[in-house]
């Protein structure tokens, strides 16, 4: 039985290849995206990034004549992944394979296949980079910039303390409602990656910053439009993840800081900064709302000097030996 499209693509005889598409290919892609969809509760964007893969596969494989997905083995399979990863990012690649895999593991499940070709498949090694963090004066600078009062500024302000305060997603960030920010509590409701939603706690410094942009910023912008959402952009409508990149970079070249910086650069921040103040793994697992801790362990690398100084201050034999 044929499944529901998935909102967030479009049928592959509507992508415009100039071939037909051999039978199978857009039953299976819309059958297992509307799987991924439903079942596992994949955000917009992975959604999308799956459908890119499967179509990059589809057109491949027409290209070379193979048909549709039943007509490609494991060989097939190595073959348009020799043609493609060399293009990739690494977790682009890790990501390709995985698609595949999980792609045909569905056709397989559901019997629209009598066997799964991938099993045999390798994930290429992507390595893990340190990621890019701030200091505390670094913040400090970066916030300085905003210190004005006119309502961009004290937006931008706003938008800085959340994603330094609470480590949000700049996805996350844009998505908040007025009344996702419970100031009694202390506390912002956020949903995540999957629809999942969690509570992260907020300091004094942002809800202040929050209450300030609200009471005063945030008015004007909205004027007479209507919105329920935190962010504004000057036209009163939801500010979008562009804006929030662009006003950060501006604050980080005022600030005389690096042009690496990134919203995610705030949240590798906020994830570093807890670790080394001595908060738990598995504490900074959930409030940066990871699926899987093995994602959070990144942010273990810390300071050599501040080791140092936790060794020094919490080891018995730290200072030499006692007598």
């Amino acid at each position: 039985m044929r499944a529901k499209r998935s909102p967030t693509h479009r049928r592959s005889d509507d992508i415009g290849d100039g071939a037909k598409t051999p039978d199978g290919w857009d039953g299976a892609i819309d059958s297992y995206l509307a799987h991924a969809s439903a079942e596992k509760g994949l955000a917009r964007n992975s959604l999308e990034a799956y459908h890119r893969d499967l179509m990059g596969l589809r057109r491949w494989a027409i290209a070379a004549g193979y048909g549709g997905p039943d007509a490609l083995s494991d060989q097939h399979l190595r073959e348009f992944l020799h043609a493609t990863l060399e293009r990739l990012a690494p977790r682009s690649r890790a990501r390709l394979v995985s698609t595949l895999r999980s792609f045909y593991r569905f056709l397989a499940v559901e019997g629209i296949l009598t066997g799964d070709p991938t099993t045999t498949l390798l994930s290429p090694r992507t390595g893990r980079s340190l990621p890019f963090v701030l200091s505390v004066d670094q913040v400090e600078r970066l916030l300085a910039t905003t210190g004005g009062d006119t309502p961009a500024q004290q937006r931008s302000r706003a938008i800085i303390e959340i994603l330094y305060g609470c480590g949000l997603r700049v996805g996350e960030l844009c998505g908040l409602d007025l009344d996702d920010i419970d100031p009694a509590t202390a506390t912002v409701r956020v949903r995540g990656k999957g629809s999942k939603q969690r509570v992260v706690p907020m300091g004094e410094p942002a809800l202040a910053a929050v209450r300030t942009y609200c009471d005063r910023g945030r008015t004007q912008l909205l004027g007479r439009h209507c919105s329920a959402a935190l962010l504004l952009s000057r036209l009163g409508r939801r500010l979008s993840r562009v804006s929030v990149w662009s006003l950060l970079k501006k604050s980080a070249a005022a600030a005389k800081l690096s042009d690496r910086i990134t919203p995610h650069t705030l949240r590798h921040t906020y994830a570093t900064h807890l670790l080394e103040g001595g908060a738990d793994l598995r504490c900074v697992q959930e409030l940066l709302g990871h699926a899987d801790i093995s994602t959070t362990e990144i942010y273990t690398h810390v300071d050599r000097s501040f080791l140092l100084e936790a060794y020094r201050a919490a080891h018995p034999r730290a200072r030499g030996r006692r007598h």
